[in-house]
Formats: C-alpha cells, sequence, structure tokens
C-alpha cells in the first residue's frame, strides 16, 4: 500500500488523476527547519526526505510512503507559509510583477530503497495592486501555501503570465517525475 504522507489536498488530487491507489497518512509535528547552508532544491530535498525518516514503522510494516515539500524562492530568499495576513501581503508584493522559483522536493520510501527527486518551475506574476492580492488573501486564505499563494487559485488564473516548467510542481507533486518513481518502485 502506498501511503501519502500529506495533508495537502492538492497533493492527492494529483495522485488520483494518475490513477494511483494511496491512503492518506499523516504525522503532525514534524520539524520543517533545515541547515543554512542548504539552497533552493537542496531545501526542498531535504525537507521531502525529513518527513519521510517519520515514517520508518510503515516502511517497515511493508508500507511504501511519498512525501514532498514545496518552497518558494525570491532573490534566494525562500517564501515559506505566512504567519499571518500581513506576511502574505508582503510576499505577494514582492512577486508582484517578477518571477521566482518554485522547487518541490519529493520522497518515495519502499523497503530499503528511497527515491529523492525535485523539479523546479520559475513562475512571472503579472504586477498586482495591493486591493488585489488583499481581496485574494481574503478570499482565498493562503496562509497554507508556499509563498502565500496556489496557482490553482485565482492569482494562478489572473496573475500568473509565464511558467517555465510543471505546473503541477507548482501545485505541489512534480506528477511527471512521480509517476517515474512510482514506475520504478513498481507501485500503481
Amino acid at each position: 500500500m502506498l501511503l501519502l504522507a500529506s495533508g495537502s489536498p492538492r497533493r492527492a488530487q494529483l495522485l488520483t488523476a494518475l490513477d494511483v491507489t494511496f491512503e492518506v497518512r499523516v504525522k503532525p509535528d514534524i520539524d520543517e527547519n533545515y541547515p543554512a547552508h542548504l539552497r533552493g532544491a537542496q531545501i526542498a530535498e531535504y525537507l521531502a526526505h525529513r518527513k519521510a525518516a517519520a515514517y520508518d514503522d510503515e516502511v517497515a510494516a511493508g508500507h511504501a510512503v511519498l512525501t514532498a515539500d514545496t518552497i518558494v524562492v525570491l532573490d534566494d530568499e525562500v517564501l515559506n507559509k505566512p504567519t499571518d495576513a500581513a506576511d502574505a501581503h508582503r510576499m505577494l508584493r514582492r512577486l508582484s510583477g517578477r518571477t521566482h522559483e518554485v522547487f518541490t522536493g519529493v520522497c518515495l520510501r519502499r523497503g530499503t530503497h528511497a527515491w529523492l527527486l525535485h523539479d523546479r518551475t520559475a513562475v512571472t506574476f503579472a504586477p498586482l495592486t495591493d486591493d488585489e492580492i488583499a481581496q485574494y488573501i481574503a478570499r482565498h486564505r493562503p496562509l497554507d501555501k508556499a509563498g502565500a499563494y496556489g496557482a490553482q487559485d485565482w492569482i494562478g488564473l489572473a496573475a500568473i503570465t509565464r511558467l517555465e516548467g510543471s505546473y503541477f510542481t507548482v501545485m505541489g507533486l512534480p506528477t511527471h517525475r512521480v509517476y517515474e518513481i512510482l514506475r520504478e518502485a513498481e507501485i500503481s
């Protein structure tokens, strides 16, 4: 049995769309701190691997475990999940009219083997007004999203003008890469 170790409804939706049979199993309070010397893809992979390490018992019981972590990077600064609406506004103001990077790290553990990978997408936003940002925050409540936005929300429809890479990486699961490792691990 494949366990999706994520509470993200978007990741579950994407795995379902891949026709993968899985069960969601989330452990609370996994430390998402990372060493200060890590950058971009290294951070996303480190966090995905750290999350997977919390499922040693499930892997020992014969389950495969899939974890992921998505980060947003602008000017070498990681924009994590905002702490409140003001922090979300600050992040979106910084992203407005600019290009940033989104990295999603993925770890699949099965038996004694672990697959660790990342995918990168460059995302360009149109300029946003303060009113548009405030409305987005009020209506879509992006406090649980890296960089304070979801590509599948209003902001993706109205403000993302260019993607270089996979849209699904921005949503939180690079499905094309995940499909490759699931196939290699003989999980369907």
